[in-house]
């Protein structure tokens, strides 16, 4: 599952890049045309981006698809669980156990009516015709306005975002079921990035200069021995 796992993080994160990108590029080009210098407008305005945002859309639709998936893997979805956890252990295994297989039904069927959606609006024409087969009662499907793709391939991110998803579900429940534990995603921890143990006679909070919070009221021995040498 580790392919997998990368895969899906280096698709949502080219998604991330490529749309911030193209939404820069795009706003400068708009800033840039209203500078009135020679030759160098003229350019700018031959340069056509009415496609940027269309496409941005497209691939944030598909970031938000793939990324529910992500969230599913890592823990990272937000869910009320105050009264589950009030529960006895049994108990809230069961729960856990019903709240992953609802939301594995719940994308499955979403991805079905998905795929079924996306084939009827022109996937079947475009596999039909790769194919060779007669295509005269079948519709080619609309295209979208400025891009001027078929639907059905912007409209896959449906069926294949939610069966990723369907199977994300069922994996954290396996996952569950075996070791009784689910994905926690800590926000504070950084990939890559390997957290060293500090060493036990260093105190991070101890400051040499006045930076650090003092008590006033209880003064130690020491801020009392600067105090009397300063008078």
């Amino acid at each position: 599952m580790k392919f997998l796992d990368h895969i899906e993080e280096w698709f949502i994160t080219f998604l991330i890049a490529a749309a911030t990108l193209i939404i820069f590029v795009s706003v400068a080009h708009r800033y840039a045309c209203g500078l009135a210098i020679p030759g160098v407008q003229d350019w700018l305005l031959s340069l056509n981006f009415s496609w940027a945002q269309e496409l941005c859309i497209i691939m944030f639709v598909w970031m938000a698809k793939f990324g529910a998936a992500y969230g599913v893997r890592t823990g990272i979805h937000v869910g009320v669980d105050v009264l589950i956890n009030r529960l006895s252990a049994p108990n809230r295994g069961k729960f856990i156990i019903f709240g992953l297989s609802a939301g594995a039904l719940f994308t499955g069927i979403v991805a079905t009516l998905g795929a079924k959606f996306v084939w009827e609006n022109g996937m079947h024409f475009a596999v039909f015709d790769l194919l060779g087969f007669h295509l005269e009662d079948l519709p080619e499907g609309p295209t979208t306005p400025d891009l001027e793709w078929p639907t059905w391939m912007v409209y896959s991110a449906i069926p294949l975002g939610s069966s990723l998803m369907c199977f994300r579900f069922l994996q954290v429940m396996l996952s569950f079921i075996r070791t009784g534990e689910l994905p926690h995603h800590d926000h504070g921890h950084v990939d890559g990035i390997e957290e060293g143990k500090m060493p036990v006679d260093i105190d991070p909070y101890g400051m040499d200069d006045n930076l650090h919070v003092r008590d006033l009221q209880h003064p130690s021995a020491e801020d009392d021995s600067g105090e009397e040498g300063r008078s």
